[in-house]
């Protein structure tokens, strides 16, 4: 777990916007196109570093199913609000800035799994509440991918939709192999030690992509 979670550190320094053939297939349908939305979302967060990076976080130390399927609502529940309201809205941010709070939503969560927060402040942050908020953050940096491109006003609706199903598709797909290699690796002795190092690993990848992103926003500037 703590090689994958490094392997995707290196990953991060690149961000994860819609290449531009995905590009070219969207703005090019017109109307309802549920199917091929359903794709991209699911596509887009499997490949998305950034968003994994903080499901990883979230589900590090939840043991029983009901807990993850309570948090991961949470973070759905969050992002599927600010997606729609984003580009339905007209609700528009720098794609940088939003790429930069998701990648210190990964610090957060790490801080938070090796009790960084009971140090520094003495008590730790409704965990709840934080995945909440941050899945609306997940869920603009989602809305401004989609604000790239001229998508046309009909059929919007349903390829949203689409696109946020296919977003939790990629999500639960995802989820499966995390959960099931966090449930084998905790039966292992040496868990305990590398979990510290894996969390640790998992707030630099987190500064990496903040940095990256706002490095981004200066040069764009």
């Amino acid at each position: 777990m703590a090689v994958a979670v490094w392997s995707a550190l290196a990953g991060t320094a690149l961000a994860h916007p819609m290449s531009e053939q995905n590009a070219t297939f969207v703005q090019g349908l017109q109307g309802s196109a549920a199917a091929p939305f359903v794709y991209l979302g699911a596509k887009h967060m499997v490949t998305g570093y950034d968003h994994l990076l903080f499901l990883v976080g979230v589900v590090f130390f939840l043991y029983r199913l009901k807990d993850v399927v309570l948090y991961v609502s949470l973070f759905t529940l969050g992002h599927s609000v600010t997606l729609l309201a984003g580009v339905l809205g007209g609700i528009r941010v720098d794609a940088h800035l939003v790429d930069a709070v998701i990648g210190l939503s990964v610090v957060y969560k790490g801080f938070e799994n090796i009790g960084g927060f009971e140090r520094l402040l003495g008590f730790r942050p409704d965990t709840r509440m934080a995945v909440l908020m941050f899945g609306l953050v997940h869920g603009l940096g989602l809305a401004t991918k989609l604000q790239e491109f001229a998508l046309s006003k009909d059929g919007l609706v349903t390829n949203l939709l689409g696109f946020n199903l296919g977003v939790e598709v990629g999500q639960i797909l995802a989820l499966a192999f995390v959960v099931l290699a966090l449930a084998y690796w905790r039966r292992h002795a040496g868990f305990a030690r590398w979990a510290l190092v894996t969390n640790s690993l998992l707030v630099s990848a987190g500064f990496v992509l903040a940095g990256h992103q706002l490095a981004g926003y200066v040069l764009a500037g």
